[in-house]
């Protein structure tokens, strides 16, 4: 595609960039993008939101349309959600429809995922595969007969063709586009719309000749409105002595329509009226356009959101990180913190100004005060620890109530994990329960329970001298009073005293210092874990544990 001179006049830098980018990965050659949106980001850069971003008055309808080649993941999931409130906070419906006419990359169990995935979200639809609807079949490759009764309409009004070219015919047109000076992006020479009359082409059909069926497309396509990013102009580039056209597949020869195809026919029939969806299908928004003029349509409105990236801004992969969601559950993290995390790429809640807001958002909030004003321009960074951040805020409300369910599965669980990994077939659930509740403020998520920074509450710590020592900074002598004090004021290390055997042990030896009596405590109890306060750890051990770690650790620094 060739971003004309007009291209984007009232959007942004940003998304010049990031169409650089999807260019540039389909072997898609550009003018200078920067001086077409140069005057526009000296006008609007003080705009932090674009002011076609008014939340609509009316319900609308939104979509979700994944294709089940994988599983669902951030990108998706940020998707999902920004369509599902821009329904909600309207009082409209969510719909989710499966695009699954690629048969070849279809994989196994990503449909299930994808309801999995909604349904632990909490993310409910209106209308889909798994609820009924007036609109039934929403899989796209159940749909054919739609299609094709749509693809025979543009056939008959002169606004499609049948194609008969074989593959090796069409590898050879792209191969010599790319070889013209200057080089063309589209490639097919219309042989068969211009060699093959209709009569002839419905014979070859009935004769059972292979053939696609291709979109006429305009001479030129039209510009759209893009509700973030304002005017976008996008034209094919062309050779002028070679001219080639774009003339997009509809349908291919297994019957089945192509992307650009049945999207359009669906948006349509399914009535939606905005469609939420990546940057990455900029590129592919005129050919949709011209078919939406093509049958005479409204067509809905466009948002295109930003990129997601990397920290270091970085397009996010599956290499960086961009995992699927079904295994971030598996890491421990919660749909509270998922949809927390997802919602804040690319869109920020309305503030007055010098007004402080808080950055916790829960679905159920979300839905009544979601807006459309709030979508921003620029790329999402996906920071992890964020994640952590609102996981670790909401493990901590949910632990909280030790009388509700999900507390007593979190006891259930950790204890059986506790057992596997410990090998403690006698573990009480009890004293899990116990820990749980006191040390819970600490954990990031669930799972972390059940590793080496808390193993210590329920097995002895193994000890390592020069690890002491080094993370001490005194030396062996030193450690070794405090060992045999510590001993000798065993009857008094609780946590309702421990303050005040502390000042007694500092007393007997002024030399000593407090924080190297903490430590060096400390490690005899909870090895080189650190975290949980003193009080706490001493507490939960309780007295007859504490005194044996103590004089273990005492004995261990006398033969070692």
């Amino acid at each position: 595609m060739l971003v004309s001179r007009r291209y984007l006049h009232k959007s942004s830098a940003n998304l010049a960039f990031n169409l650089r980018t999807i260019l540039k990965e389909n072997k898609i050659e550009e003018t200078d993008i920067s001086k077409c949106t140069e005057h526009h980001e000296h006008e609007h850069s003080h705009h932090k939101y674009s002011p076609l971003l008014v939340q609509p008055d009316n319900p609308v309808r939104t979509r979700f349309a994944p294709s089940p080649t994988g599983f669902l993941h951030l990108g998706s999931l940020r998707t999902a959600l920004y369509n599902y409130l821009l329904a909600k906070s309207t009082a409209g419906q969510f719909l989710l429809r499966l695009e699954d006419t690629d048969q070849n990359r279809l994989v196994e169990g990503a449909e299930e995922n994808i309801y999995d995935t909604l349904k632990w979200l909490s993310v409910g639809i209106d209308e889909g595969p798994t609820v009924s609807g007036p609109f039934a079949p929403y899989r796209q490759s159940e749909r054919s007969e739609i299609y094709r009764k749509y693809s025979d309409e543009l056939l008959q009004k002169g606004l499609a063709y049948r194609c008969f070219c074989s593959k090796e015919r069409l590898d050879g047109l792209r191969d010599s586009a790319r070889l013209l000076k200057p080089p063309t992006t589209v490639s097919y020479d219309r042989h068969c719309l211009e060699h093959i009359s209709l009569e002839e082409s419905n014979q070859l059909s009935k004769e059972g000749k292979s053939f696609t069926i291709r979109f006429k497309s305009p001479d030129s396509y039209p510009e759209f409105t893009d509700l973030l990013h304002g005017t976008i102009n996008l034209q094919p580039q062309v050779n002028p002595t070679d001219r080639r056209y774009e003339d997009p597949v509809l349908l291919k020869s297994d019957g089945l329509p192509t992307y650009h195809f049945a999207n359009v026919i669906d948006d349509h029939l399914m009535k939606i009226t905005h469609v939420i969806r990546g940057e990455e299908w900029v590129a592919s928004t005129p050919k949709h356009i011209a078919l939406y003029n093509a049958f005479g349509w409204e067509k809905p409105k466009f948002v295109h959101i930003p990129l997601l990236t990397t920290v270091s801004g970085k397009k996010l992969s599956k290499r960086s990180g961009d995992i699927d969601i079904m295994s971030l559950k598996k890491k421990g993290y919660l749909p509270e913190a998922l949809v927390n995390f997802s919602v804040l790429f690319g869109w920020n809640p309305k503030r007055e100004l010098g007004e402080k807001t808080s950055e916790v958002h829960t679905l159920d909030d979300l839905t009544k005060t979601w807006l459309l004003s709030g979508l921003t321009k620029g790329n999402a960074k996906v920071d992890w620890k964020k994640l952590d951040f609102f996981n670790k805020h909401y493990l901590s409300e949910k632990l909280k109530n030790s009388s509700s369910d999900f507390f007593r599965n979190c006891v259930t669980e950790s204890h059986q994990s506790l057992t596997k990994t410990l090998k403690l077939d006698n573990l009480d659930v009890t004293q899990v329960e116990k820990v749980l509740k006191m040390i819970y403020p600490s954990l990031t998520t669930i799972n972390d329970f059940d590793t080496e920074q808390y193993h210590y509450f329920f097995v002895k710590p193994a000890y390592d001298k020069s690890e002491l020592l080094s993370k001490l900074k005194i030396n062996e002598d030193i450690l070794k009073v405090i060992g045999q004090e510590l001993v000798t004021h065993l009857d008094s290390l609780t946590h309702s005293s421990f303050n005040t055997t502390i000042g007694d042990i500092l007393t007997d030896i002024p030399t000593l210092k407090k924080k190297a009596v903490f430590q060096t405590l400390r490690y005899a109890l909870s090895g080189p874990q650190s975290g949980i306060n003193l009080p706490i750890i001493l507490e939960l051990l309780g007295p007859e544990e504490v005194k044996e770690r103590v004089t273990a650790f005492n004995k261990y620094l006398i033969s070692n």
